[in-house]
């Protein structure tokens, strides 16, 4: 569709059913990050009757990548599966810095009109359903002036990703404050910190401790990877050389096709692996790194206590990490801390690691909604207390779907089917005359501890699994984390579900002869 055709439709009328209520607009999409402009794009292509804003706390699109300033921040999936289903990523890199992926995301954000229907500053505070308009209210705060407001939709998509913007998670390190230099944590990079010349200590083996640490080699005077246990770690190259031969004589829209379908199977295959022959993996994975250190680096630096995907498997460009490693610009040091002096970090085994800067790279603080709670007819609804409905929508809860990626492939792969199934549940509810949609728990539904990212065992997944939706034993209560069982389920099948309940609208009766039950086991048929 042509982006003058996309830009008109912001002014189409909103259909029958919905315009029935107060509703200032049929969607209310929180976050305008990947999920939340994914989401306002699959509106505008599959339901362009509906009617949308977009409420964003920060002052500009990006979410995550708005936020994350840190030097080298880039992704940790391959941008042919992280970028949209819809747009291609056409540029070389395999891995894309946090610049061209908020170039990307506002690039995407003008063509398809999105753009003009949000909403930046805006703090949500709390969010409120009410059965008998079936209507959600937001309120939220204007950041700048500090004035409170309200908006209200028929329908609530979630789309604010699932960790604190506030605050990382930032260890109580005994002697902290006897430490002379600057400690800081990479969620709020100073923009003007200078590390020329310093001696820079990164705490941390996940993905943005070794994203640091080759970023800032450099300039830094020497810089120390301090990890109280290692992580795998992955080389891939920076560009695709199988693509950019394709380019010659092939059109981008194909090329990038072939590429996302190709790099789809190849993480599926190797977490599968992972899972069925972990010793193999394991191996492989040791075997891959060794030739990237050389002889001089000691490999138990790199050899984890757990198996492959138990947390997720770090990459890196072209090895720039094992690079600086081997030319000495870097070091790593596998120990625990005893504590801060004013020198740097006195370790357990009694050596001191001397520092300028200490970088606590040790993960999220995990949160859901943004923090605002949720309410169901005045009732608080805890969403850890809930179970997760084909991992998009929360029992009991009506009208509103929650943007939950991958934790084993890239997030954007499961942000699209979510979002394509949204679009038909909502186009399903308009042509149908249905007012309102809710997962219902079933008799033989049993709930489990096991969170929406049960898959992980990372530290930030432990510390937070108080706050995480829970899934069930058996479908549709559980998530697979599986593009290929996902389709079918999320872009494919029918909507009609025993566990899925179908209300008409409000101030609707049910026609003569036929009960409410009836009517609404009719209306979800498709």
């Amino acid at each position: 569709m042509a982006q003058g055709q996309l830009r008109k439709l912001s002014g189409c009328c909103t259909p029958e059913v919905m315009s029935m209520s107060t509703a200032q607009h049929d969607v209310l999409i929180i976050g305008a990050g990947l999920s939340g402009i994914g989401a306002a794009c699959h509106l505008r292509r599959k339901s362009p009757q509906l009617s949308y804003q977009i409420l964003e706390r920060r002052q500009a699109i990006g979410g995550t990548w708005d936020l994350f300033r840190y030097p080298g921040i880039r992704s940790d999936s391959d941008m042919c599966t992280f970028g949209y289903s819809f747009r291609p990523w056409n540029a070389p890199k395999i891995l894309a810095d946090g610049p061209a992926i908020r170039d990307y995301l506002r690039d995407t954000a003008e063509e398809y009109g999105v753009t003009e229907n949000i909403r930046f500053g805006r703090q949500v505070q709390r969010y409120d359903w009410d059965s008998a308009q079936q209507l959600w209210t937001v309120s939220h705060r204007d950041e700048a002036s500090g004035t409170e407001e309200r908006s209200t939709a028929r329908f609530l998509i979630v789309a604010t990703g699932y960790y604190n913007y506030d605050q990382g998670y930032m260890p109580d390190y005994p002697g902290a404050k006897d430490f002379a230099g600057q400690l800081l944590h990479p969620q709020h990079w100073p923009e003007d910190l200078d590390y020329n010349g310093k001696k820079v200590v990164v705490i941390g083996s996940g993905a943005t401790a070794i994203t640091l640490v080759p970023s800032m080699a450099d300039k830094a005077a020497k810089v120390t990877m301090l990890q109280r246990s290692p992580t795998y770690i992955m080389s891939v190259p920076s560009v695709d050389p199988i693509s950019a031969r394709l380019r010659r004589f092939l059109p981008d829209k194909l090329v990038y096709g072939a590429a996302r379908a190709r790099n789809i199977g190849i993480q599926r295959l190797l977490y599968l692996t992972a899972r069925q022959k972990p010793k193999v993996v394991r191996r492989l994975l040791r075997m891959a790194t060794r030739r990237q250190l050389g002889a001089d680096v000691d490999m138990k630096h790199f050899t984890p206590r757990y198996n492959p995907w138990d947390e997720r498997l770090c990459v890196v460009p072209d090895g720039d990490l094992f690079k600086a490693l081997r030319q000495g610009k870097a070091e790593i040091i596998t120990d625990e801390i005893q504590r801060f002096c004013p020198e740097g970090i006195r370790l357990k085994s009694g050596a001191l690691i001397e520092a300028d800067i200490v970088v606590s790279a040790t993960g999220l603080q995990l949160q859901m909604g943004g923090g605002a709670p949720l309410h169901v007819d005045g009732q608080a609804v805890p969403m850890s207390e809930r179970m997760v409905y084909r991992g998009c929508m929360l029992e009991g809860v009506p009208n509103a779907a929650m943007i939950f990626g991958y934790t084993n492939a890239s997030w954007t792969l499961k942000a699209d089917l979510v979002s394509e199934y949204i679009c038909r549940l909502l186009n399903h509810m308009r042509r149908k005359g249905l007012g309102a949609v809710q997962p219902r728990l079933q008799e033989a539904a049993a709930r489990t501890e096991d969170t929406v990212m049960g898959a992980l065992s990372s530290g930030y997944v432990r510390r937070g699994k108080d706050s995480l939706p829970k899934q069930g034993r058996q479908a549709p209560w559980t998530v697979p984390n599986d593009y290929f069982r996902d389709i079918p389920t999320l872009k494919l099948a029918p909507l009609a579900d025993p566990a899925l309940e179908f209300l008409p609208a409000a101030g609707k009766a049910a026609p003569k002869g036929r009960s409410r039950q009836r009517l609404r086991a009719e209306a979800a048929a498709v």
